[in-house]
């Protein structure tokens, strides 16, 4: 993938350029159909992307966590095709297109990272586009592997209720299945987080199922 674990880290140097914004649980970040004029770094927290079909049904994309990108398929003055909301009280800074310009001229290498974040989530938005189409399990798994795979690490820091907040699934379903995946040594749960303990098996399960 194209995102490393010290992404968090990295970032953390830039902090200083951005705007520090507090979203509640349940707040909207941006808007469907709204202009982009910049881009999010999520520091704490975990928002959910979201688009509506034309008939005005919401459908989930992905899980935006600690340390990853938001928003930024359209900092360039072009319109939201998604909505952000948080699932959970969560701290972002907003970075403005103007005061990117300012930053990649500091540290160019940034701007290649950059530039492959783009190219990640624009795949992650095409593969997940039908993910209400799979089965409670698969789009579970579908979630945890795309944030496993772009940190190149297999803690993920969400909880159960995150998952459930998300999805939009049951929090008996979501508990039953992570509970088997659980029995299968595919993962394990500990405070906040869960690692992922055989990848390869749970992409496998995904390919299969």
């Amino acid at each position: 993938m194209i995102m490393s674990f010290n992404n968090h880290i990295i970032w953390k140097e830039y902090l200083k350029f951005g705007t520090r914004q507090f979203f509640k649980e349940k707040t909207v970040v941006y808007e469907q159909g709204t202009v982009g004029d910049g881009f999010y770094y999520v520091d704490k927290g975990v928002i959910k992307v979201n688009t509506s079909t034309i008939k005005g049904i919401d459908r989930m994309l992905n899980i935006v966590v600690s340390g990853q990108l938001l928003g930024i398929q359209t900092m360039d003055q072009q319109v939201h095709f998604t909505t952000a909301i948080a699932a959970r009280d969560s701290i972002l800074y907003y970075f403005p297109y103007e005061s990117f310009k300012e930053l990649i001229s500091l540290s160019p290498a940034l701007f290649m990272l950059f530039t492959k974040t783009v190219i990640h989530k624009m795949h992650i938005l095409i593969e997940h586009i039908h993910l209400h189409t799979h089965s409670a399990a698969k789009q579970i798994a579908l979630i945890l592997l795309n944030i496993c795979y772009e940190f190149k690490n297999y803690e993920i820091h969400l909880t159960q209720q995150d998952i459930v907040n998300c999805t939009g699934l049951t929090r008996i379903t979501v508990y039953k299945i992570l509970k088997e995946w659980k029995k299968e040594n595919l993962i394990e749960i500990q405070n906040r987080k869960f690692l992922i303990k055989n990848p390869d098996l749970l992409r496998n399960y995904v390919i299969n199922s």
